[in-house]
């Protein structure tokens, strides 16, 4: 991890400050350009108004309280080098025109700033989970006759030492977990390989088995699903039901705790209506609860060393 002299001394001690320098030392290394255009106006960078949406999600803010609270907070506005406040409905229009990629490439980047390079994960938990849109309640649906939209449904992969999200996929209607599991499985093994997958019954599946076992060189764990009369099919399924490591699959509740942590930092509910809109709300939300972990290492690295100069 990323804890060398030169890095640490320049971050402060509060923690929302600490968050902005680490927040642009992310979007500076993701080699983001600082104007969208060559024909911008260049009254502010990308990396500032990136900084202030992520600024606005980590305090659970909307538009225009963000911008009433960065005009008083003079520290903030020294640390994203603002000189002028922009107003509240150029960074809702930045967030509209930023394309999703640039919030991939912020999430790649933290990986990289955490993990060491070559450096693999003992073991991977993966499930999935779901984000609803809260702009209907259910009384108004209820009234009204209209149904509220459906959950995007969104699994992810978690580090279960560390609790860092290696990868996510988000679905716009519900689909069954091994769907999503295929894909989760080839991207957080190209972004971080690990030597261990954990999950539950409902990927119990010789497919995901042979993926995991022969294409990406791992292990696998998850419970055999057993019905009356009928045999157990497929090698590593049988393998499985034979011997089963219940030691190490408790290690898989890591992926609840990081859902619950998520949810409630960050919050379940979506503001946004458009579908492209809430895949930036998910990605951000993912994005924030990364850096949250990472500023927690730096603060107990720092109370660590300030312990053994004592």
């Amino acid at each position: 991890m990323c804890t060398n002299g030169k890095e640490t001394q320049v971050l402060s001690t509060n923690r929302y400050i600490r968050f902005v320098e680490i927040t642009l030392k992310v979007i500076k290394a993701s080699r983001i350009p600082e104007y969208s255009s060559k024909f911008s106006k260049k009254t502010y960078t990308q990396h500032q108004l990136l900084a202030l949406l992520l600024l606005k999600e980590y305090l659970g803010e909307n538009y225009r309280e963000i911008v009433d609270l960065v005009e008083v907070m003079d520290s903030i506005k020294e640390a994203i080098d603002l000189e002028e406040i922009p107003h509240f409905t150029t960074i809702q229009k930045f967030c509209q025109r930023l394309k999703s990629i640039t919030l991939s490439r912020l999430m790649t980047r933290i990986k990289k700033m955490i993990y060491d390079w070559g450096e693999r994960i003992p073991s991977t938990a993966i499930d999935s989970t779901g984000f609803t849109s809260s702009y209907a309640s259910h009384y108004y649906s209820w009234r009204t006759g209209k149904t509220r939209k459906r959950f995007l449904k969104t699994s992810i992969s978690v580090d279960t030492t560390k609790q860092i999200v290696t990868g996510l996929t988000i679905s716009q209607h519900p689909i069954h977990d091994i769907r999503q599991a295929e894909s989760l499985l080839k991207q957080c093994h190209r972004s971080r390989k690990s030597d261990l997958y954990l999950m539950d019954k409902g990927y119990d599946s010789e497919k995901i088995h042979e993926l995991i076992h022969e294409t990406l060189n791992a292990d696998s764990l998850i419970p055999v699903r057993t019905r009356k009369r009928k045999r157990i099919s497929g090698f590593y399924r049988k393998r499985l039901s034979r011997s089963f490591n219940n030691r190490l699959y408790h290690q898989r509740n890591m992926v609840e705790t990081v859902f619950s942590v998520l949810k409630r930092k960050f919050g379940e509910s979506l503001k946004a209506r458009l579908y492209r809109l809430q895949i930036k709300e998910i990605k951000i939300k993912v994005f924030l609860y990364n850096i949250s972990r990472w500023m927690i290492s730096f603060f107990i690295f720092f109370r660590f060393r300030d312990f053994y100069k004592a």
